[in-house]
């Protein structure tokens, strides 16, 4: 159970619900005179990643986001919020570019992961994950990443490297969702809600682990019940992220955030006393 006792499957729900707030949705409510770029200059433009320059309380940024639609339409020209390499490639793009503007990069993410089908596969989804990852951790630029919804694999993890990671509270982050974990570890893509409530995915699930650093109130019920309030909620995070990253050395920046990494994943071993065998 999480935060107020809901389980992770009620949240699947929650961030599921149709009338949920996308990134395009907040842009608008959280960012002034958002300017969007396009193309990854090597293949193509992605429409289930979009980014751009904005201002933010009067400091420029750059905004980089994982997109999803509401109707088929808008799914089907961002890919059902599933990222080609051209996505992670045009991000990667925009955040050399911030860096060379001394620009902080916002990244909002909201996949149920990286797109895996042939044509991605040719063009390297692998390798434009994995550059990804590498070169965000050496981005000499504050980076706050924020989980709208799902956060899925490595097509999320591809924009969490950052020097401080925040979740709506709904939100949920994993390395495979719970439906595939249910499929391989049960044989049973139905056991899904069972799956995502053992699978420690919530937001209160991920702080407690060191996974998360922050998490970000919804309106009661859920973000599509007052979007505007959920976003002043976001804008009031980005502006105390900002102030805490803004002030840090180059130095500072880079350790905290390779050390932030480094320890997520470690655990301890308990080892009887030899004497009381």
């Amino acid at each position: 159970m999480s935060e107020n006792n809901i389980p992770a499957s009620k949240r699947m729900e929650i961030i599921r619900t149709k009338g949920r707030p996308t990134v395009k949705d907040y842009i608008p409510m959280i960012f002034d005179d958002f300017f969007e770029l396009h193309g990854d200059r090597l293949y193509g433009d992605d429409g289930a990643i979009m980014g751009g320059v904005a201002y933010f309380k009067g400091v420029p940024v750059t905004v980089i986001a994982q997109v999803k639609g509401r109707t088929l339409e808008e799914n089907q020209q961002c890919n059902f919020g599933m990222p080609h390499p051209e996505g992670y490639r045009k991000a990667l793009r925009l955040a050399h570019q911030a860096e060379k503007f001394h620009r902080p990069v916002i990244c909002f993410v909201d996949t149920a992961g990286a797109f895996c089908g042939v044509e991605a596969e040719k063009r390297g989804q692998g390798e434009a994950i994995a550059r990804s990852i590498m070169e965000f951790m050496e981005l000499k630029t504050p980076v706050i990443s924020i989980i709208l919804g799902e956060g899925g694999s490595g097509g999320a993890l591809a924009m969490c490297v950052c020097d401080e990671l925040a979740m709506l509270e709904n939100a949920v982050y994993s390395v495979i969702s719970p439906r595939g974990f249910a499929s391989i570890l049960w044989k049973n893509a139905e056991r899904e809600k069972e799956a995502a409530d053992i699978m420690k995915i919530t937001a209160e699930d991920l702080v407690h682990l060191k996974v998360c650093d922050s998490i970000i109130k919804e309106s009661d019920g859920g973000a599509h019940t007052d979007p505007e309030q959920t976003a002043e909620n976001i804008s009031e995070y980005i502006s105390q992220a900002l102030e805490r990253n803004l002030q840090k050395g180059l130095d500072e920046m880079l350790n905290g955030r390779y050390n932030k990494f480094r320890t997520i994943g470690e655990f301890g071993v308990y080892e009887e006393d030899s004497e009381s065998e």
